[in-house]
């Protein structure tokens, strides 16, 4: 009996095992087949291909056969097979050359379950070089980015249609035809699923509309570049989901309501007041206008920048307190004084700019605190906060300009990863902290232009990390370490114009800067050696200490001894030989 059951026991399990596998393999093989293109959508995306006239980096090439869920920018559905996602978005600005030129088709409106559209950054028109209206008809699409492109004209009101949408950016669109786009468009305020709103450099006027409060699921805000009159209203107040917030000037009270704040960007507007007390505890900001005294209890602030305005005055003692600061960027303003000490209590700095201000006194000593710079302390954590951080944000589409290898360059979220500081065109004096050259992690030294005096430090070799280093236009002095052609990153260097003196050391990558930059040497007259024409003799000779003509007097010795040695030996061993061929 028992055996029987057992027996019985078995035949079923192994039928439930068959079953199951039998479904398994049904469910990949549905799955294989919703997976394959639809073939009305496949015509609708090639009718939007011939609409295309110039495809300058190859965007489309894999346009082709018959499985379109495979081609570039396409996502299909798992479950159906129906196209969900396009995306083709361009670069902005156009570097070389767009990306996509041409029209958008009306075709797309075939694709009935598309939720995903971004056609960003290409300069894409529809019919007679308007705005694709029957975009507005595609009324599944939760994600619409028509953000950096060229239309003629433009009526907002079909977006109404889109009762799903999640995500709206039409944020720096250039339009011949302004007459549509005078106020801020009514329909919106019934557009209540929209969490992601851009609009900046649209040529809304007139006054923000209080129903924009209404919006309670909006996270992301963004009306930097539109000239909007007045004040903000305080109903944003209402936004206690909004995360990310770009405008212009601001009433106090909507401080009050914004827990979820951690992007707060106002630059490049024409604030009229000073930022209110009690807009602390927020993560991002950039300001113009007056420097507020809130910082000092913004205690989560990472990334501050308040670059190209008119701040002036001492830099706070309190700037120390800020211990998540990350990224402090004051260039281009009026700040005097010193560097506080304070600021070397910032653990986790990693990018420093007070380049372009009337700062005077010694660069504070104890640089070495500043371990965010050095190499050691993520590789024992495991961790890159400024990449974490990153993540945080979200997108990133800023556009962060820092100067590097003697020119501007542009950042976007990628400035989270150049680490530097930046202390150029001011009125520093004193030496170049030795302490510097423990930042082995940092990527951009820039002291250009300053009265610093003194050696270069003799381990300025143990910055290993760093691309680009200016030190020209001081009154440095000395020689130049050896241990700066230990520098294998480098790419830059400028010592031009201080009162340098000796040998210039020896090294393939100093070689190869020189042949790039020429100039580099310029301007310090006790320099000598090559690549320079001047030779080391004479008054250019450097002077030897005693240690070094020990060692050479030591170094003499040898060789002499060595030639002696050798001479006696060789001489006897042929005297020898014709001793015995003698014999």
């Amino acid at each position: 009996m028992r055996g029987t059951s057992a027996k019985f026991l078995v035949l079923v399990t192994c039928n439930f095992i068959l079953v199951a596998s039998a479904l398994q393999k049904a469910k990949q093989a549905d799955d294989n087949v919703a997976k394959s293109c639809i073939p009305r959508e496949r015509d609708a995306l090639l009718a939007f291909k011939q609409g295309i006239t110039n495809d300058n980096y190859n965007m489309l090439v894999s346009w082709r056969g018959h499985d379109c869920c495979q081609w570039k920018g396409v996502t299909c559905s798992n479950q159906s097979g129906h196209v969900i996602k396009l995306d083709l978005h361009g670069s902005w600005p156009y570097y070389d050359q767009p990306y996509l030129v041409g029209q958008i088709s009306p075709s797309l409106l075939s694709l009935e379950y598309l939720d995903y559209l971004d056609l960003s950054s290409n300069p894409l028109t529809g019919p007679n070089n308007s705005f694709p209206e029957f975009v507005g008809s595609i009324k599944n699409l939760r994600h619409l980015d028509l953000s950096n492109m060229y239309f003629s004209n433009i009526a907002l009101s079909f977006f109404g249609n889109l009762s799903y949408l999640e995500y709206l950016d039409l944020s720096w669109s250039m339009w011949e035809d302004l007459s549509n786009l005078s106020y801020f468009p009514v329909f919106m305020s019934s557009m209540k699923t929209l969490r992601h709103l851009g609009l900046s450099g649209m040529p809304f006027t007139g006054r923000l509309p209080s129903f924009l409060g209404n919006m309670s699921n909006l996270e992301y805000l963004d009306l930097s570049g539109t000239p909007f009159s007045g004040n903000v209203p305080p109903q944003l107040g209402n936004l206690s989901n909004l995360q990310h917030l770009v405008l212009g000037p601001i009433d106090p009270v909507i401080w009050n309501n914004l827990p979820s704040l951690y992007v707060l960007d106002l630059s490049n507007n024409e604030l009229t007041e000073t930022i209110p007390p009690g807009s602390g505890n927020h993560t991002l900001l950039g300001l113009s206008g007056n420097l507020p005294s809130l910082f000092r209890s913004c205690s989560s602030l990472a990334f501050v920048d308040l670059a190209w305005n008119n701040f002036n005055g001492t830099l706070p003692l309190w700037i120390g307190d800020l211990m998540n600061l990350q990224f402090l960027q004051m260039s281009h303003n009026k700040f005097y004084g010193d560097i506080p000490i304070s600021i070397t209590n910032l653990r986790r700095l990693q990018h420093l700019n007070l380049a372009n201000n009337n700062i005077s006194g010694d660069i504070p000593l104890m640089l070495s605190n500043l371990t965010a710079m050095t190499k050691n302390r993520w590789k024992k954590r495991g961790v890159n906060m400024f990449k974490w951080y990153a993540r945080r944000v979200g997108e990133f589409k800023e556009v962060i300009p820092v100067v590097m290898k003697q020119q501007e360059l542009k950042y976007g979220a990628e400035i989270f990863e150049v680490v530097g500081i930046d202390l150029s065109h001011n009125h520093l004096t004193g030496g170049i902290p030795i302490e510097i050259t423990s930042l082995n992690k940092m990527m951009n030294l820039n002291l250009s232009w300053n009265q610093l005096s003194g050696n270069i430090p003799e381990k300025i070799g143990d910055m290993e990390s760093v691309v680009s280093l200016d030190l020209s236009w001081n009154n440095l002095s000395g020689q130049i370490p050896s241990s700066l052609s230990e520098l294998t990153y480098i790419s830059k260097l400028d010592l031009s114009y201080n009162n340098l003196t000796g040998t210039i050391p020896v090294g393939r990558q100093l070689d190869t800067l020189y042949i790039e930059n020429p100039s580099m040497y310029d301007g310090n007259n006790g320099l000598c050696g090559p690549p320079l024409r001047r030779n080391c003799s004479g008054n250019n000779a450097p002077e030897i200490g005693p240690q070094k003509t020990r060692a050479r007097f030591s170094e003499h010795m040898f060789f002499y001894f060595g030639f002696g040695s050798g001479f006696t030996v060789g001489l006897g061993l042929v005297f020898c030989a014709m001793l015995f061929k003698k014999t």
